[in-house]
């Protein structure tokens, strides 16, 4: 999507804010302040995540407005049959499972991220369906396509399961990809073609109410955006600088990007949780990092073409804060890295986030 990005030296930074750093290893940038920029060229790579919760239609919508996702696609996976239709795999007389095939940039949205929204759209407890569609058919599954991918994804489900999130085990199997079929093309994007059919569909059977009971749920009016007049009146003006006007902060002399205490930081606007302490390291930038927020359907990403260079800007997705660039140079699991302004956020200690109100975000520390 980028292509043929120039960026200055190092000692630029202090102008021009977040930017490239030279190493992946964040072992290598933890103490090092004299990194120099390098040469950046973001390409049109994509890469596929193959990936399965039950009824197609509801795991492909959530991943069509994610920024870096180019596209997703409904279909059936994993069985022996060739070509199967909608009607022998929704019968159970296939040997294949509904699935979805995510289409994304890995240089804006990673793999490790795509299964953290997933995990979030079904219950990983129940080997016998999802919700009121029982059979195997609709079994969920991660099919990786490559050693790296099987990798996080064992990873991703470790995690899930030491959350304790879930008083059941996690039974979502990684399995290695064979196969992948389209499905019929009335089934694509079956949210846009048939909304009132697929928003019933979703409440009846269950699902919206289990994700709200499980994980939340996030409502623009939770996070509304003060008036301007309130926001000049509450903030100082270093954030003020940098959330209304996309400025930036010093490196090194700023609030938070050496902190190593555990809790979350949010939206210093409007209280928006965005990052963990636990995807937080040092980069050697001198501004706060990390390698993936909470969750990535709550931030948005657009081009950033200002300062003679191309980057990926960083908002907050209810009050539009400006709160950083990303970059494809951070360590694992997304090789990413998050650079935001400590100005742009305020820190809440995991001690203080029940009382705070952030209490469905403690499985996080588990």
């Amino acid at each position: 999507m980028l292509r043929n990005i120039k960026y200055g030296v190092f000692a630029l930074l202090v102008f021009f804010g977040c930017t490239e750093l030279s190493s992946k290893n964040s072992n290598d940038m933890m103490e090092n302040k004299s990194n120099e920029s390098k040469l950046v060229s973001y390409s049109n790579d994509e890469e596929v995540a193959t990936i399965a919760g039950g009824c197609f239609w509801c795991i492909e919508a959530p991943f069509e407005s994610i920024d870096g996702v180019k596209k997703a696609i409904s279909g059936y996976a994993g069985g022996k049959e060739e070509n199967p239709s909608y009607k022998e795999v929704s019968s159970g007389k296939t040997s294949h499972v509904e699935a979805v095939q995510v289409y994304f940039d890995p240089q804006v949205i990673s793999y490790s991220e795509i299964l953290d929204i997933l995990w979030k759209q079904f219950d990983p407890t129940d080997g016998g369906g999802s919700f009121y569609d029982r059979g195997f058919q609709y079994t969920s599954a991660v099919f990786y396509h490559n050693n790296e991918q099987k990798r996080v994804a064992e990873k991703s489900k470790e995690q899930l399961t030491r959350s304790g999130v879930f008083n059941k085990p996690i039974v979502t199997p990684i399995k290695e990809f064979t196969n992948f079929y389209p499905a019929e093309e009335y089934h694509q994007d079956f949210y846009k073609k048939d909304p009132d059919r697929y928003y019933s569909y979703r409440k009846g059977s269950g699902r919206d109410r289990f994700i709200e009971k499980t994980w939340g749920k996030k409502h623009a009016e939770d996070f509304k955006k003060p008036s301007q007049s309130e926001l000049k009146n509450n903030l100082n003006e270093l954030s003020y600088k940098v959330t209304q006007k996309n400025g930036t902060e010093r490196a090194f002399s700023n609030t938070y990007w050496d902190n190593n205490e555990e809790g979350i930081y949010i939206d210093i606007v409007s209280g928006e949780p965005l990052f963990s302490s636990k995807d937080k390291y040092r980069s050697g930038s001198g501004w706060p990092a990390f390698t993936k927020p909470i969750d990535a359907r709550y931030i948005k990403k657009v081009v950033d073409d200002s300062h003679f260079m191309e980057r990926v800007e960083i908002r907050s997705k209810f009050a539009d804060s400006h709160l950083g660039h990303v970059f494809y140079d951070g360590p694992e699991p997304t090789n990413l890295r998050y650079c935001i302004n400590s100005a742009a956020m305020e820190f809440i200690p995991k001690d203080r986030m029940v009382e705070r109100g952030y209490d469905k975000f403690l499985w996080l520390f588990n």
